[in-house]
């Protein structure tokens, strides 16, 4: 590592626009938007997308036209980034509250809406104050490369191609929000469910030994059932989710799905279907089997995923076991050496001072025994259940950002360390003797607040990096992302709310978080600890399957365990969609190869797609947000018994089926095209790539 001295981009003696109140602004806009596009996207697909590079590029395209300067730019995309950050916190936890039904979620409740902000701020305010301590020796650190935040600053800094970049991201918006908006008005079918027989209804038998074995008759078992197989749903977003994810990653998550839809359901249902077939008959004795396929998938496969999901993250925190030690030793010794730090007159070192983060720190602790003495209803227990939280959120912060360090916030295992803290709030509540309903409110509101506050810091250390290799001002940005976390915990309840209660509107047997369009598969996770350890409630017998699973996926070296569950626990459409759009970046990538392309080209290609997944994923979310709003204002407006559901458009309903499929090959060509057609030419300088 070089010793040579370290001077920013911008010197500190430069003064420079930065906390404007445009860069404000605009900061709080992307925020809440791409806060708002990625919640819609981890309760739908489990995954969340790093908000670091649209907010980048978008910041810089509008502070153009203002003529900002790169501070103001650097100040904008720190300030719209973090509502990323909030959104993938608020989604592992919050729906995990109305899966249990500790709240309800029918009606607006201005309880539900002021305890679901406070537990988003709150764990946002800490997780900026706890980076805020170990900021300036965590960055200055020349062991810890921060990946992502070069590349964000290469972005920066090769600012001039930034209006070309915005209009791919924008276009490619378009083009998500227009498809989004033609599939739920009917003009075509988004899914596609297929009817399989497996055996034949009181035909089918297996049975259990042969004739010559013994003298008596060997027994018999009745089989025979029909199962149902999804075709890939025609999505924007999840196309776009795989194309980031990549082949790889998006053939594990889709092997999960088969094996829950290509193997235990139709497998079960071959055993059960003579059973249960009578209780899912009509009046005219015709089984429901797409009813009977739901039920089995949802309440004995997801329980097996849960057990899956559960060794998953627990491999993924003992395979960076030496990275989460280093990291927790180094969270200690950096609180010593930022104590023991002198104040500094340079601009780019200024922080918020010392005493304003401790008090800030304390005064938190003080509202979180207030808060989950409301959940607990006892002081001793609330009281512990506040300590937990501020020692496992310290840490984990610490460990969050060392991790960002490393290896960049899109691969923060942030599902794992909220798993880790659940599991020790629940042994909490257990051992002070909290049980019961208030005892699992109690943990999923630690829960909530550590993992937001782990993901806030994770991505505000990645952003105080980029501004430190800029020059921006630190306690600014400290102050903006305090404003920005306010923000989206004030207003991202509200997409989580108008999601849970639209989708619950038109299909009242199965909607809402958890059902097949809102998965949310991390809180389905925490949902199940909680209740299983303090409630005392978990089919263990199927979580206990799916724990041996998680193991053998382990010894054959499957790369992660995780991944894999998480495609059980989503409906098979869903992952088959994102499959594909893995596919399509592993053709891109490959005709590049062909074609030629030098390093400069690919990179070129690789940031076009990017842009192209990441608009596509953000407009189908914005359009998607503008749909529940339309289905609730219609469910809150509607005379009883009218059928609720987006407005349709008529002459549609036959042909809807077909005209998926050129609206899918179109989407494929899309997103084939863009990236291959930016390449540009082989003696044009490489840009920095945006891919993390």
């Amino acid at each position: 590592m070089s010793d040579k001295e370290f001077r920013p981009y911008v010197p500190a003696d430069t003064n420079m626009s930065e906390f404007t109140v445009r860069a404000l602004v605009l900061g709080l806009v992307m925020s809440v938007v791409l806060g708002a596009a990625n919640a819609y996207l981890g309760l739908r697909a489990g995954m969340t997308i790093a908000a670091t590079y649209p907010a980048a590029v978008i910041g810089m395209a509008v502070l153009r036209i203002f003529r900002g300067s790169l501070l103001e730019e650097n100040f904008a995309r720190t300030v719209g980034s973090i509502g990323e950050s909030v959104a993938a916190g608020a989604i592992f936890t919050i729906p995990a509250f109305v899966m249990l039904q500790l709240w309800q979620f029918r009606g607006f409740d201005t309880v539900e809406y002021l305890t679901a902000s406070a537990l988003m701020i709150v764990g946002g305010i800490l997780g900026v104050l706890f980076v805020t301590i170990l900021r300036r020796v965590m960055v200055e650190d020349r062991s810890l490369p921060y990946p992502e935040s070069v590349a964000a600053a290469e972005i920066h800094k090769a600012g001039q191609r930034g209006a070309d970049a915005a209009m791919q991201l924008f276009s490619a918006m378009g083009v998500g929000a227009l498809i989004k908006l033609l599939g739920d008005a009917g003009v075509f079918r988004a899914s596609n469910d297929f009817h399989l027989a497996v055996g034949r209804l009181r035909e089918s038998f297996v049975r259990l030994g042969l004739k010559s074995d013994s003298a008596t008759a060997p027994a018999t078992i009745p089989a025979g059932a029909v199962s149902t197989f999804q075709a890939p749903a025609v999505s924007p977003a999840y196309l776009g989710v795989g194309y980031i994810i990549g082949p790889e990653l998006g053939s594990l998550n889709f092997a999960g799905g088969l094996l829950a839809w290509g193997l235990f359901v139709p497998l079960l249902l071959f055993f059960l279907g003579p059973q249960l077939a009578p209780q899912y008959s009509g009046p005219d004795g015709t089984p429901n089997w797409a009813a009977l396929a739901g039920h089995v998938w949802r309440y004995i496969v997801r329980p097996i995923a849960v057990g899956g999901m559960l060794v998953g993250a627990s491999f993924t925190l003992w395979r960076m076991r030496k990275n989460l030690i280093a990291g927790l030793k180094r969270g200690v010794a950096d609180v010593q050496k930022s104590a023991a730090a002198r104040e500094t007159t340079l601009r780019t070192e200024r922080d918020l001072s010392f005493g304003t983060v401790l008090t800030g720190i304390a005064a938190v602790f003080v509202l979180m025994i207030a808060l989950y003495f409301y959940f607990a209803k006892v002081l001793p227990g609330a009281i512990l259940a506040a300590i937990v939280m501020l020692v496992t959120g310290f840490f984990f912060a610490a460990v969050s950002g060392n991790l960002v360090g490393m290896i960049g916030s899109s691969n923060n295992p942030i599902s794992g360390l909220t798993l880790a803290t659940t599991i020790v709030a629940a042994l909490t509540m257990v051992i002070v003797g909290v049980k019961g309903a208030e005892g699992v409110a109690a943990v999923l509101g630690v829960a909530a607040v550590v993992c937001v506050s782990s993901a806030v810091a994770g991505e505000m250390l990645q952003d105080l990096k980029v501004g430190h290799i800029l020059g921006g001002t630190p306690w600014k940005m400290q102050v903006g992302d305090i404003i920005g976390v306010v923000v989206a915990g004030v207003v991202l309840f509200f997409p989580l709310y108008l999601l849970h209660t639209s989708d619950l509107a038109a299909n009242p047997e199965t909607g809402g978080f958890g059902g097949p369009s809102l998965s949310a598969p991390q809180a389905g996770l925490m949902a199940a600890l909680s209740q299983g350890i303090v409630g005392g409630e978990m089919a263990w017998p199927l979580v206990i399957v799916g724990i041996a699973m998680g193991i053998s996926l382990i010894l054959v070296r499957v790369k992660s365990p995780m991944l894999f569950a998480v495609g059980m626990y989503l409906p098979l459409e869903t992952t088959f969609a994102i499959f594909v759009g893995g596919m399509i970046r592993g053709f891109v990538d490959r005709q590049g190869e062909k074609r030629g392309l030098n390093a400069a080209q690919k990179a070129r290609v690789e940031n076009a797609g990017v842009l192209t997944a990441s608009g596509l994923i953000a407009g189908e979310a914005l359009m998607g947000l503008v749909a529940a709003g339309v289905v609730a204002w219609i469910a809150a407006t509607a005379a009883p018994g009218t059928a609720i559901g987006f407005p349709q458009v008529p002459g549609f309903g036959d042909v809807a089926p077909f005209l998926a499929v050129p609206v899918a090959v179109f989407l494929v060509a899309y997103m084939i095209r863009r990236p291959l057609g930016k390449a540009g030419a082989p003696d044009e300088p490489a840009p920095p790539t945006a891919m993390m």
